[in-house]
């Protein structure tokens, strides 16, 4: 079945890019075979699109065929998280981090309270520092400090990796933290319970 396919091939496709295999290139082959497979079954399913896309840009590297097949993803089912973040991922695989970042908040504000939102939010986090706007990373908590300090590394300046490090290392104060959050639910639109939140962050 498609699903069946679709989650297998996730399985596969996760194993390798997280560091899960024992066998990375079997788990590739697997996840491009799977993916292939739930085309096969309906190509015009939106899970078999979405993986295929992920699996297209990943491990065959044809980022205008992923963005082709994710695209019709959306447009099949404009009204699913996941379809919406792989979107995300593809294009931020792609280079086009601000297509990417819009991709993953409109997944966000499809699914709000998706126990997988994570995913979204460290997504926007890495096509923000690719972007170089490191300080809105860290600003809005997107991104770990570990997973952050991997990528400045790699990216920026003497200077922009001495202003994030101050400011991971910063200790918050109760109504930062509250702010930060209060920041991030406004950019999704994201409406949080009414309770005082500053109040129970201190």
């Amino acid at each position: 079945s498609i699903s069946a396919a679709v989650v297998a091939a996730t399985g596969h496709l996760n194993n390798a890019l997280l560091d899960f295999s024992t066998d990375p290139q079997f788990d590739r082959s697997e996840a491009i075979r799977l993916a292939r497979l739930a085309l096969s079954l309906d190509e015009n399913d939106e899970r078999a699109l979405f993986i295929a896309g992920l699996v297209t840009a990943y491990f065959i590297g044809d980022h205008e065929a992923a963005i082709d097949l994710v695209d019709r993803a959306v447009t099949t089912n404009p009204n699913s998280y996941i379809v919406w973040n792989s979107r995300g991922w593809v294009y931020k695989v792609a280079g086009q981090y601000e297509e990417a970042i819009r991709s993953f908040e409109r997944g966000i504000r499809v699914s709000p309270l998706d126990p997988v939102i994570h995913n979204s939010l460290a997504g926007i986090g890495y096509a923000l520092i690719e972007l170089r706007r490191f300080d809105e990373a860290v600003a809005d908590g997107l991104l770990g400090g570990g997973l952050l300090l991997r990528w400045l590394v790699r990216l920026a300046t003497d200077a922009e990796r001495e202003r994030v490090h101050v400011g991971l290392h910063a200790e918050p104060r109760g109504h930062e933290r509250a702010a930060a959050l209060e920041r991030t639910a406004g950019r999704f639109r994201i409406r949080r319970p009414e309770r005082d939140v500053r109040q129970e962050l201190r």
